[in-house]
């Protein structure tokens, strides 16, 4: 790096790391720094030593503390303040865990004569950010705070750019807050360390998906993988991220679902599978939407989509109590909560109930104008089922707060589901919405060869009208499928937007660790 674009901060660090390899002094060492505890079990573990007497003002006097009781510790971390006071001072280390804080003295570091440690490093070279190796033993300070009483000082590596440290006066204000957003996401790592919530959301999140497999995995379903590259973009209807296969030179689709790879694992005899990766779809960005996606897609044989929606309950209730301890997460204003039975709608009740409109009894062409009507615009090259969808994305999906199962889909909006098996033109599918958002997708999946080769014809008419989201044939799935696949049940659920209720959080880009960002400015 240019000397001349480094802040005069920036300078001081790395005259401070070169001042510490002058005195003999790795600023990043190798080998293994063996700690004993967290920040946190340290506090919580922590018991106070019997009082053996009172000091010249009063204060208890307790029994020194020996590694015969235990206290004696090692631990590492970030240092987040520092205050000196002559020949003692405090310094706060943050570790994975939560933050501690450190007393450091020149006696209890000097060498023989040699204070260096304490007068040099301690004092003058050690910056907010570094990281460094504490050995000693835990006792309770005259204000009562536990802290680590350091014996033993190691620097571990030298912070060369200075943290944010956020700041609260006495009474409540707010400096140094590390809080814009596109910052936030595009240093996630300062993110992480600074502001105080963060890590939680993410911890949560791996919640989330230890609860989902060890859920899955108790019912005796298999996790997979299937692959990322595909020759066709198939299982939804969404815009591909296209690539070229130099070595075959053909193009490549980044996959935009795992389907019809898991349904083919069906065919092949498995019972029930599962896969929880990453999807990719070219279509935008916003604050609930990122173009890479983590889904959960599961498919079991025998079942169809009423069993889906109990399994889907239980899950998710399931969930909720790991993630929050309870069912009930509080969302923005809104109160959700996950506990089973959710309510059942199909989507033409859902739509006539919000805007009196009965779509079951009208063409295409008199759906197009009650979309019109609510905003919905280039209808001309919509299909019936295209409308259908938009029409409830208008004027009913942000209204379903509580879990809801909107089911029994127009065959048009349903290329892969099962014909309702007594409701002439629907599906058996369901959405689950829950905060006015769609959470899961799922049917009973449509295993009639020359049915599903006749709705993918009817997707390429789509395509032909100019929808870019139309599925095209999957030729070696329809092969698949003519080798017969049983009755089966297939549900997805998007991660993401599953952490988002489960924590809370605003917007899709609180959930993902490094969100898609538009290039970085360097103007």
């Amino acid at each position: 790096m240019n000397i001349l674009e480094l802040s005069e901060q920036e300078i001081i660090r790395r005259n401070n790391l070169q001042q510490m390899r002058d005195l003999g002094i790795d600023p990043y060492p190798a080998g293994e720094y063996s700690t004993t505890a967290f920040s946190t079990e340290i506090k919580e573990n922590f018991v106070d030593l019997p009082v053996v007497g009172k000091d010249d003002e009063g204060n208890d006097i307790r029994e020194t503390a020996t590694s015969e009781n235990s206290r004696n510790v090692c631990i590492a971390g970030r240092i987040m303040s520092k205050r000196i006071m002559g020949k003692a001072g405090f310094a706060e280390l943050q570790d994975s865990k939560g933050r501690i804080q450190v007393y450091v003295t020149r006696d209890a570091l000097a060498n023989g004569e040699d204070t260096t440690l304490y007068n040099t490093v301690f004092k003058k070279l050690l910056d907010l950010g570094d990281f460094i190796g504490i050995k000693g033993y835990v006792f309770r300070t005259q204000t009562g705070e536990i802290s680590v009483h350091a014996m033993e000082l190691t620097v571990l590596s030298k912070s060369l750019k200075p943290l944010p440290i956020v700041k609260t006066d006495a009474e409540g204000n707010v400096y140094d807050s590390f809080d814009d957003p596109e910052l936030r996401y595009r240093q996630r790592y300062v993110d992480l360390i600074v502001n105080d919530g963060v890590k939680d959301t993410f911890l949560k999140r791996s919640i989330i998906l230890k609860t989902m497999r060890a859920f899955f995995d108790r019912h005796g379903y298999t996790e997979v993988e299937t692959p990322t590259l595909q020759a066709i973009a198939g299982g939804a209807s969404a815009r591909p991220f296209i690539t070229h296969f130099n070595a075959l030179n053909i193009p490549m689709y980044m996959r935009i679902a795992t389907e019809l790879y898991l349904k083919r694992l069906i065919v092949g005899g498995f019972e029930g599978v599962y896969e929880i990766g990453k999807n990719f779809r070219n279509e935008g960005m916003d604050k609930n939407h990122n173009p890479e996606f983590t889904c959960m897609e599961l498919y079991v044989s025998y079942k169809d989509y009423n069993w889906m929606m109990a399994f889907t309950e239980q899950l998710l209730e399931k969930i909720a109590i790991a993630v929050n301890g309870t069912t009930e997460v509080k969302i923005g204003d809104n109160i959700v909560n996950f506990k089973a039975p959710y309510r059942r709608l199909p989507i033409l009740e859902a739509i006539q109930e919000k805007t009196g409109y009965d779509l079951s009894t009208m063409t295409e062409d008199e759906i197009r104008i009650v979309a019109k009507k609510y905003g919905v615009e280039d209808t001309e090259k919509m299909g019936k089922g295209k409308l259908i969808d938009e029409i409830f994305g208008e004027t009913c999906e942000g209204t379903f707060i509580q879990p809801t199962f909107i089911t029994d889909y127009p065959v048009e909006m349903s290329p892969l589901t099962k014909m309702h098996r007594s409701k002439a033109g629907l599906t058996e599918r369901f959405e689950l919405m829950v905060n006015g958002k769609e959470l899961a997708n799922a049917y009973s999946e449509l295993n009639d060869p020359i049915d599903q080769y006749n709705r993918f014809v009817e997707q390429m008419k789509l395509a032909d009208k100019g929808d870019d989201e139309a599925m095209v044939i999957d030729h070696d799935f329809m092969r698949a499928l003519e080798y017969g696949m049983p009755p089966t049940s297939g549900i997805g659920i998007g991660i993401d937007r599953l952490a988002i209720l489960m924590t809370g959080q605003p917007s899709i880009q609180e959930v993902l660790l490094f969100p898609t960002m538009k290039p970085e400015s360097k103007a």
